[in-house]
Protein backbone atom coordinates (compact mmCIF):
# COMPACT_ATOMS: atom_id res chain seq x y z
CA UNK A 1 0.00 0.00 0.00
CA UNK A 2 1.58 3.32 -1.02
CA UNK A 3 2.60 5.67 1.76
CA UNK A 4 1.24 9.18 1.83
CA UNK A 5 3.94 11.82 2.17
CA UNK A 6 3.15 14.81 4.35
CA UNK A 7 2.45 17.92 2.29
CA UNK A 8 5.20 20.49 2.44
CA UNK A 9 4.37 23.60 4.42
CA UNK A 10 3.58 26.68 2.39
CA UNK A 11 5.07 30.01 3.43
CA UNK A 12 1.79 31.35 4.84
CA UNK A 13 1.30 28.18 6.87
CA UNK A 14 4.85 28.46 8.16
CA UNK A 15 4.21 32.01 9.31
CA UNK A 16 0.93 31.01 10.97
CA UNK A 17 2.43 28.00 12.76
CA UNK A 18 5.33 30.12 14.00
CA UNK A 19 3.01 32.87 15.21
CA UNK A 20 0.86 30.40 17.14
CA UNK A 21 3.84 28.57 18.61
CA UNK A 22 5.55 31.79 19.72
CA UNK A 23 2.44 33.08 21.45
CA UNK A 24 1.88 29.78 23.26
CA UNK A 25 5.43 28.74 24.24
CA UNK A 26 7.22 32.06 24.59
CA UNK A 27 4.51 34.57 25.48
CA UNK A 28 2.52 32.21 27.72
CA UNK A 29 -0.84 32.90 26.11
CA UNK A 30 -3.62 30.32 26.32
CA UNK A 31 -5.14 28.59 23.30
CA UNK A 32 -8.32 30.64 23.77
CA UNK A 33 -6.39 33.92 23.83
CA UNK A 34 -4.43 32.96 20.72
CA UNK A 35 -7.63 32.00 18.94
CA UNK A 36 -9.22 35.34 19.76
CA UNK A 37 -6.14 37.22 18.50
CA UNK A 38 -5.87 35.30 15.24
CA UNK A 39 -9.54 34.58 14.58
CA UNK A 40 -9.20 30.83 15.12
CA UNK A 41 -11.03 28.30 17.27
CA UNK A 42 -9.09 26.87 20.22
CA UNK A 43 -9.34 23.45 18.52
CA UNK A 44 -7.65 24.86 15.41
CA UNK A 45 -4.96 26.41 17.62
CA UNK A 46 -4.37 23.02 19.26
CA UNK A 47 -3.98 21.35 15.85
CA UNK A 48 -1.56 24.06 14.72
CA UNK A 49 0.55 23.56 17.86
CA UNK A 50 0.68 19.81 17.21
CA UNK A 51 1.74 20.49 13.62
CA UNK A 52 4.45 22.92 14.79
CA UNK A 53 5.89 20.13 16.95
CA UNK A 54 5.68 17.49 14.23
CA UNK A 55 7.33 19.80 11.68
CA UNK A 56 10.21 20.49 14.02
CA UNK A 57 9.40 24.18 14.42
CA UNK A 58 9.13 23.63 18.19
CA UNK A 59 11.55 21.51 20.14
CA UNK A 60 11.54 21.05 23.90
CA UNK A 61 14.85 20.86 25.71
CA UNK A 62 15.08 20.28 29.45
CA UNK A 63 18.27 21.87 30.69
CA UNK A 64 19.94 21.76 34.08
CA UNK A 65 21.20 24.52 36.34
CA UNK A 66 24.83 25.24 35.51
CA UNK A 67 25.94 24.64 39.08
CA UNK A 68 24.09 21.36 39.70
CA UNK A 69 24.55 17.99 38.01
CA UNK A 70 20.93 16.85 38.02
CA UNK A 71 21.64 13.45 36.45
CA UNK A 72 24.26 12.54 39.05
CA UNK A 73 22.01 13.90 41.79
CA UNK A 74 19.18 11.59 40.80
CA UNK A 75 21.48 8.60 40.30
CA UNK A 76 22.95 8.94 43.79
CA UNK A 77 19.52 9.50 45.30
CA UNK A 78 18.24 6.27 43.84
CA UNK A 79 21.38 4.29 44.73
CA UNK A 80 21.63 5.35 48.37
CA UNK A 81 17.97 5.95 49.18
CA UNK A 82 18.02 9.64 50.12
CA UNK A 83 14.93 11.81 49.72
CA UNK A 84 17.03 14.54 48.12
CA UNK A 85 20.54 14.70 46.67
CA UNK A 86 22.19 17.84 45.31
CA UNK A 87 25.48 17.34 43.45
CA UNK A 88 27.51 20.47 42.79
CA UNK A 89 28.87 20.34 39.24
CA UNK A 90 32.50 20.97 40.17
CA UNK A 91 35.73 19.69 38.66
CA UNK A 92 37.88 21.58 41.16
CA UNK A 93 39.43 19.41 43.86
CA UNK A 94 40.61 22.27 46.09
CA UNK A 95 38.95 21.64 49.51
CA UNK A 96 38.20 25.31 50.18
CA UNK A 97 36.45 25.68 46.81
CA UNK A 98 34.45 22.48 47.26
CA UNK A 99 33.48 23.43 50.79
CA UNK A 100 32.30 26.90 49.76
CA UNK A 101 30.16 25.75 46.84
CA UNK A 102 28.63 22.80 48.67
CA UNK A 103 27.85 24.98 51.67
CA UNK A 104 26.12 27.52 49.46
CA UNK A 105 23.89 24.88 47.89
CA UNK A 106 23.23 23.40 51.33
CA UNK A 107 22.17 26.82 52.63
CA UNK A 108 19.67 27.09 49.77
CA UNK A 109 18.42 23.55 50.40
CA UNK A 110 18.04 24.23 54.12
CA UNK A 111 15.69 27.08 53.26
CA UNK A 112 13.63 24.58 51.23
CA UNK A 113 13.12 22.07 54.05
CA UNK A 114 12.67 24.30 57.11
CA UNK A 115 9.07 25.06 58.04
CA UNK A 116 7.76 27.75 60.40
CA UNK A 117 8.11 26.67 64.02
CA UNK A 118 10.76 24.03 63.34
CA UNK A 119 13.59 23.18 65.72
CA UNK A 120 16.77 23.21 63.62
CA UNK A 121 19.91 21.52 64.95
CA UNK A 122 23.33 22.68 63.76
CA UNK A 123 26.45 20.53 64.15
CA UNK A 124 30.11 21.54 64.12
CA UNK A 125 32.35 21.60 61.07
CA UNK A 126 34.12 23.91 58.65
CA UNK A 127 31.47 23.35 55.98
CA UNK A 128 28.77 24.38 58.47
CA UNK A 129 30.65 27.58 59.24
CA UNK A 130 30.54 28.35 55.52
CA UNK A 131 26.86 27.42 55.34
CA UNK A 132 25.92 29.78 58.16
CA UNK A 133 27.89 32.61 56.56
CA UNK A 134 25.96 32.18 53.29
CA UNK A 135 22.51 31.75 54.82
CA UNK A 136 20.34 34.79 54.19
CA UNK A 137 16.81 33.89 55.23
CA UNK A 138 14.85 31.05 56.83
CA UNK A 139 11.25 30.65 57.95
CA UNK A 140 10.78 31.49 61.66
CA UNK A 141 12.38 28.69 63.68
CA UNK A 142 14.66 28.06 66.64
CA UNK A 143 18.27 26.95 66.18
CA UNK A 144 19.89 24.45 68.54
CA UNK A 145 23.58 23.63 68.90
CA UNK A 146 24.02 19.90 68.32
CA UNK A 147 27.48 19.46 69.79
CA UNK A 148 30.48 21.11 71.33
CA UNK A 149 33.39 22.37 69.26
CA UNK A 150 36.96 21.32 68.59
CA UNK A 151 39.62 24.00 68.52
CA UNK A 152 41.38 24.39 65.16
CA UNK A 153 44.10 26.82 64.18
CA UNK A 154 42.41 27.45 60.80
CA UNK A 155 38.96 28.26 62.25
CA UNK A 156 38.24 31.42 64.25
CA UNK A 157 34.52 30.83 64.91
CA UNK A 158 32.74 28.40 67.20
CA UNK A 159 29.66 26.24 66.92
CA UNK A 160 27.95 28.83 69.12
CA UNK A 161 28.57 31.42 66.39
CA UNK A 162 27.21 29.07 63.73
CA UNK A 163 24.02 28.38 65.67
CA UNK A 164 23.45 32.08 66.34
CA UNK A 165 23.86 32.95 62.66
CA UNK A 166 21.23 30.39 61.71
CA UNK A 167 18.89 31.83 64.35
CA UNK A 168 19.49 35.34 63.00
CA UNK A 169 18.55 34.23 59.49
CA UNK A 170 15.19 33.04 60.80
CA UNK A 171 14.55 35.73 63.38
CA UNK A 172 14.24 32.98 65.98
CA UNK A 173 15.97 32.00 69.19
CA UNK A 174 19.33 30.25 69.58
CA UNK A 175 19.97 27.48 72.11
CA UNK A 176 23.72 27.35 72.66
CA UNK A 177 26.37 26.30 75.15
CA UNK A 178 30.11 26.59 75.54
CA UNK A 179 31.74 23.18 75.76
CA UNK A 180 34.21 21.04 73.82
CA UNK A 181 32.95 18.25 71.60
CA UNK A 182 35.29 15.75 73.21
CA UNK A 183 36.40 15.66 76.87
CA UNK A 184 39.10 13.50 78.52
CA UNK A 185 36.84 10.99 80.24
CA UNK A 186 33.24 9.87 80.86
CA UNK A 187 33.10 11.49 84.29
CA UNK A 188 33.91 14.92 82.88
CA UNK A 189 31.29 14.43 80.15
CA UNK A 190 28.60 13.48 82.69
CA UNK A 191 29.36 16.58 84.74
CA UNK A 192 29.22 18.84 81.69
CA UNK A 193 25.91 17.40 80.52
CA UNK A 194 24.39 18.40 83.87
CA UNK A 195 25.27 22.05 83.40
CA UNK A 196 22.20 24.19 82.74
CA UNK A 197 22.95 25.38 79.20
CA UNK A 198 24.15 21.98 78.02
CA UNK A 199 21.15 20.24 79.59
CA UNK A 200 18.82 22.76 77.95
CA UNK A 201 20.25 22.02 74.52
CA UNK A 202 20.05 18.26 75.13
CA UNK A 203 16.37 18.63 76.06
CA UNK A 204 15.72 19.95 72.54
CA UNK A 205 17.31 16.99 70.74
CA UNK A 206 14.19 14.83 70.99
CA UNK A 207 12.18 17.64 69.38
CA UNK A 208 14.44 18.25 66.39
CA UNK A 209 12.64 18.86 63.10
CA UNK A 210 15.73 19.46 60.97
CA UNK A 211 19.42 18.79 61.55
CA UNK A 212 22.45 19.85 59.53
CA UNK A 213 25.53 17.65 59.84
CA UNK A 214 28.81 17.03 58.04
CA UNK A 215 30.46 13.66 57.47
CA UNK A 216 34.08 12.89 58.27
CA UNK A 217 36.08 9.86 57.20
CA UNK A 218 38.55 8.04 59.44
CA UNK A 219 41.79 9.52 58.19
CA UNK A 220 44.09 12.51 58.51
CA UNK A 221 42.52 15.72 57.27
CA UNK A 222 39.16 14.03 56.68
CA UNK A 223 37.65 14.44 60.15
CA UNK A 224 38.16 17.10 62.82
CA UNK A 225 37.59 14.39 65.46
CA UNK A 226 40.20 12.08 63.96
CA UNK A 227 42.69 14.94 63.80
CA UNK A 228 42.03 15.81 67.46
CA UNK A 229 42.84 12.32 68.77
CA UNK A 230 46.20 10.83 69.62
CA UNK A 231 47.70 8.20 67.34
CA UNK A 232 47.07 5.39 69.78
CA UNK A 233 43.33 6.11 69.97
CA UNK A 234 43.07 6.58 66.21
CA UNK A 235 44.58 3.15 65.61
CA UNK A 236 42.44 1.52 68.29
CA UNK A 237 39.25 2.80 66.71
CA UNK A 238 40.50 1.88 63.23
CA UNK A 239 41.04 -1.70 64.40
CA UNK A 240 37.47 -1.66 65.71
CA UNK A 241 36.28 -0.76 62.21
CA UNK A 242 35.99 3.05 62.36
CA UNK A 243 34.94 4.33 58.93
CA UNK A 244 32.94 7.50 59.48
CA UNK A 245 32.24 10.18 62.05
CA UNK A 246 29.58 12.82 62.57
CA UNK A 247 28.87 14.82 65.72
CA UNK A 248 31.50 12.74 67.50
CA UNK A 249 29.69 9.48 66.77
CA UNK A 250 32.01 6.95 65.09
CA UNK A 251 30.48 4.39 62.71
CA UNK A 252 31.79 1.18 61.22
CA UNK A 253 31.45 0.35 57.54
CA UNK A 254 27.96 -1.12 58.05
CA UNK A 255 26.63 1.95 59.83
CA UNK A 256 26.76 0.64 63.40
CA UNK A 257 28.00 3.18 65.97
CA UNK A 258 31.14 1.86 67.64
CA UNK A 259 30.58 0.87 71.25
CA UNK A 260 32.11 2.31 73.34
CA UNK A 261 33.75 4.40 70.61
CA UNK A 262 33.89 8.00 71.82
CA UNK A 263 30.27 8.34 72.86
CA UNK A 264 30.87 8.41 76.61
CA UNK A 265 33.20 11.41 76.17
CA UNK A 266 31.19 13.39 73.60
CA UNK A 267 29.07 16.43 74.39
CA UNK A 268 26.38 16.40 71.75
CA UNK A 269 23.46 14.75 70.02
CA UNK A 270 23.25 10.97 69.75
CA UNK A 271 22.46 8.80 66.71
CA UNK A 272 18.97 7.90 67.98
CA UNK A 273 17.94 11.57 68.04
CA UNK A 274 19.27 12.11 64.51
CA UNK A 275 17.44 9.04 63.20
CA UNK A 276 14.06 10.31 64.37
CA UNK A 277 14.60 13.83 62.98
CA UNK A 278 12.31 14.62 60.05
CA UNK A 279 14.99 16.10 57.78
CA UNK A 280 18.73 15.60 58.19
CA UNK A 281 20.92 17.47 55.70
CA UNK A 282 24.29 15.80 55.22
CA UNK A 283 27.22 17.74 53.77
CA UNK A 284 30.22 15.86 52.40
CA UNK A 285 33.17 16.84 50.24
CA UNK A 286 36.36 15.00 49.19
CA UNK A 287 36.02 11.83 47.13
CA UNK A 288 37.86 9.87 49.82
CA UNK A 289 34.76 10.13 52.01
CA UNK A 290 32.60 7.81 49.87
CA UNK A 291 32.72 4.90 52.34
CA UNK A 292 32.01 7.31 55.20
CA UNK A 293 28.92 8.71 53.48
CA UNK A 294 27.65 5.18 52.84
CA UNK A 295 28.31 4.22 56.47
CA UNK A 296 26.40 7.17 57.96
CA UNK A 297 23.49 6.53 55.59
CA UNK A 298 23.55 2.81 56.44
CA UNK A 299 23.27 3.90 60.07
CA UNK A 300 19.89 5.42 59.28
CA UNK A 301 21.04 9.03 59.38
CA UNK A 302 20.41 11.47 56.56
CA UNK A 303 17.45 12.40 54.35
CA UNK A 304 19.39 14.79 52.09
CA UNK A 305 22.95 14.77 50.77
CA UNK A 306 24.77 17.78 49.35
CA UNK A 307 28.05 16.85 47.70
CA UNK A 308 30.10 17.31 44.51
CA UNK A 309 30.88 15.53 41.26
CA UNK A 310 33.92 13.46 42.23
CA UNK A 311 32.40 12.16 45.45
CA UNK A 312 29.08 11.43 43.74
CA UNK A 313 30.84 9.35 41.09
CA UNK A 314 32.73 7.45 43.77
CA UNK A 315 29.43 6.70 45.51
CA UNK A 316 28.14 5.14 42.30
CA UNK A 317 31.28 3.10 41.63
Amino acid sequence: MPTTERRRLGPAELVQLTAVARRFHLDGRSKIQIGEELGLSRFKVARLLERAHSEGLVTIQIGRPAEIDTDLSEAVRLRLGYEHVVVADLDDDEPAVLRHQISRLAADHLAEVVEPGDVVGIAWGRSLLDLAAQLTELPPCSAVQLCGALARSDVDASTVDVTRKVAEASGGSAVTFYAPLLVPDAGAATALRREALVARAHSHYRRLSVAVISVGAWGTGLSTVYDALGERERRSLARAGATAETCGVVFDRDGAPLDPGLRSRVIGVGPADLRRTRSVLTLAYDARKADAVRAVKAGGIGTSLVTHTALARRLLA
